[in-house]
């Protein structure tokens, strides 16, 4: 190897290590987010579930997950590299952590259905199917050369294979679990308070920041060697960043208009809509087209969390409006400003509606979008329903009441207080 292309190598490395590291920090953000938005009582097992999410996605997606959706196979499946074999040291167990560490962040999406009324034992049985099975099935298609990468698809860093994957998990379990005891009372939704708004601020911030090695470490290169390009990490920060400040600004004002209210945590929702709608298209928009696709993300989560609640969905911390919903909208968002001169950068699919490209991405991205939902909504409610029908998803009125922190770990999460 010459020395500019080890050095090349070394450099792509470590900015890719530095990326994993950041989006495993997201697991903290997911914690701190969750646990401030729910009810203290169980703040001490949303924390816990975090490790359980990180630990058991790091053993099954190397034993399985890894292969399944990045081993070579078929176009729907594959069949190699299982516990890494044929996997040389070295970048690639660089780029598996980063691969691990987008599966966690699905797995953590999808609990946020399930949360203060599952059982722990859910938590490992479903969890090891997702990350076994249906998450990197899916992440083959887009991702691993499978039959929706051979179509074209546009979803950068994980719309559609990370946030739209586990929001459809969460919605399917929230529909099985059913509503938390008195969050609806003669037909209608009881406000739960969030028990701590500073922990749902700074779950949101660190998320933030992860999401600079979700977008940016998906180029999985730090652009040194990319003639006319270089840094091109630097640039899908940039759409990141401002399409994050535009969904603070929508959601916010979208809660002023609706409710009357400068909401916090519809504000602090709204930041991670965006991010969530910018992910598929950091790569392929313009800046002015990030802050567009972060503004509509940001505004539309907040109606379809009120919408949603007001239809019977207990979905604790709107998973599925913030991750789902706000998936569909930056997955679809390609489909309209991809601009020529980033497609033909990123080498992958075609300019979007806007700017000349017709009809063909928009209608791959829309085909994308119906195949991974029907695909996780089926396999999750199979496995979610054989898991009813035998040990149970939810935990006893009465455990619920005392809390889960108690029930489930024996201990409070704030010492002896209840924090009811």
């Amino acid at each position: 190897m010459k020395a500019a292309d080890a050095i090349t190598l070394s450099l792509d490395s470590l900015w890719v290590m530095v990326a994993a590291i950041l989006v495993i920090l997201m697991q903290a953000g997911f914690a701190f987010l969750e646990a401030g938005s729910l009810q203290s009582k169980n703040a001490g097992h949303i924390t816990g579930k975090q490790i359980i999410t990180l630990a058991l996605s790091s053993i099954v997606f190397w034993a399985v997950g890894y292969g399944i959706a990045f081993g070579e196979g078929n176009a729907f499946i594959g069949t190699s590299k299982f516990f890494l074999s044929g996997v040389p040291s070295g970048y690639d167990s660089i780029f598996f952590l980063f691969q691990l560490a987008f599966a966690a962040v699905s797995l953590a999406i999808a609990w946020g259905g399930f949360a203060e009324r599952a059982k722990l034992s859910v938590y490992f049985i479903f969890g090891t199917v997702f990350i076994a099975i249906i998450y990197p099935v899916v992440g083959h298609w887009v991702w691993g050369g499978g039959w929706l990468s051979t179509l074209g698809m546009q979803d950068f860093a994980g719309s559609t294979v990370v946030h739209l994957q586990g929001a459809t998990a969460a919605l399917i379990g929230t529909l099985l679990l059913g509503p938390r005891i008195g969050k609806f009372v003669d037909g209608k939704a009881k406000t739960i308070p969030a028990h701590s708004i500073p922990f749902v601020f700074l779950g949101t911030f660190i998320l933030w920041i992860g999401w600079f090695g979700f977008n940016a470490g998906s180029t999985v290169s730090t652009g040194v060697a990319t003639s006319g390009y270089g840094q091109f990490f630097g640039y899908v920060a940039l759409t990141t960043n401002l399409a994050a400040a535009a969904g603070a600004l929508g959601a916010l004002f979208a809660a002023m208009i609706l409710s009357k209210k400068a909401d916090i945590g519809a504000m602090c929702n709204g930041v991670l809509a965006a991010l969530v709608a910018i992910t598929a298209s950091c790569a392929f928009v313009e800046p002015w087209a990030a802050i567009v696709i972060g503004a509509v993300a940001g505004a539309f989560t907040y109606w379809t969390s009120i919408f949603l609640e007001s239809k019977g969905l207990d979905d604790p911390i709107y998973a599925f409006s913030v991750h789902g919903i706000s998936g569909v909208i930056g997955t679809l968002s390609t489909g309209f400003f991809a601009a020529p001169k980033l497609v033909e950068l990123a080498g992958v699919g075609k300019p979007g509606l806007f700017y000349g490209g017709g009809l063909y991405q928009l209608g791959v991205q829309a085909l994308g979008v119906i195949a991974a939902f029907a695909f996780v909504a089926i396999a999750s409610l199979i496995v979610l329903s054989i898991i009813k029908a035998t040990i149970g998803l939810r935990v006893s009125a009465e455990a619920e009441k005392a809390g889960l922190d108690i029930s489930e770990h024996g201990a409070y999460g704030y010492g002896e207080t209840e924090g009811k």
